[in-house]
């Protein structure tokens, strides 16, 4: 069971600001921090220094792993388990297996994408602290926020208030229940 966290939420006049302020509390060394913008901002990744995506590594595996499955599974019933000799025909004909291995790389590749993203991101998560805030409804139209989670609530007011220094317009400190 994960241990009840604080956040510090604060919202900043603009995307520059933010991406300022994250750049700089995430050279301070808070681990945790996350933006919460209406659409994507440019910088962002570099500002939070996040790890490459692991999407197309998602993608690799589960394509590589839908064709190997779709040759395989035709080649042995084709080939092996039940061979027919049909208008002189090799009973592997690669060719033909061709449109059916595609089809399954694809399905294969978007079902390792969406069930790999939902594990790595922890969702569905129904509810986040940061909802409650009133306030916070601007990060879906006109808002831009940063949070800071914290394993202690000093440590997330210590955060609000370098946020207050870095130029932030609302702040909040909220407790996540355990």
């Amino acid at each position: 069971m994960e241990k009840a966290r604080s956040f510090a939420l604060a919202e900043f006049v603009s995307p520059d600001r933010l991406l300022d302020a994250a750049s700089r509390l995430r050279l301070e060394g808070h681990p945790d921090i996350d933006t919460h913008t209406p659409y994507p901002l440019r910088g962002t990744r570099a500002a939070l220094l996040l790890a490459p995506s692991k999407v197309p590594v998602l993608a690799l595996v589960g394509g590589a792993a839908g064709a190997a499955t779709a040759y395989l599974f035709q080649w042995w019933t084709s080939a092996v388990d039940y061979p027919l000799n049909v208008g002189n025909r090799p009973p592997h004909a690669y060719p033909s297996f061709v449109p059916i291995t595609f089809e399954l790389m694809v399905l294969f590749a978007a079902f390792a994408i969406f069930f790999g993203m939902l594990a790595l991101w922890r969702l569905p998560r129904p509810h986040h602290p940061a909802f409650e805030l009133e306030q916070f409804r601007s990060a879906s139209s006109d808002g831009f926020w940063v949070s800071v989670a914290e394993e202690r609530r000093e440590l997330a007011e210590k955060a609000a208030h370098r946020l207050r220094e870095l130029g932030a317009s609302h702040i909040s400190v909220l407790e996540e229940e355990p």
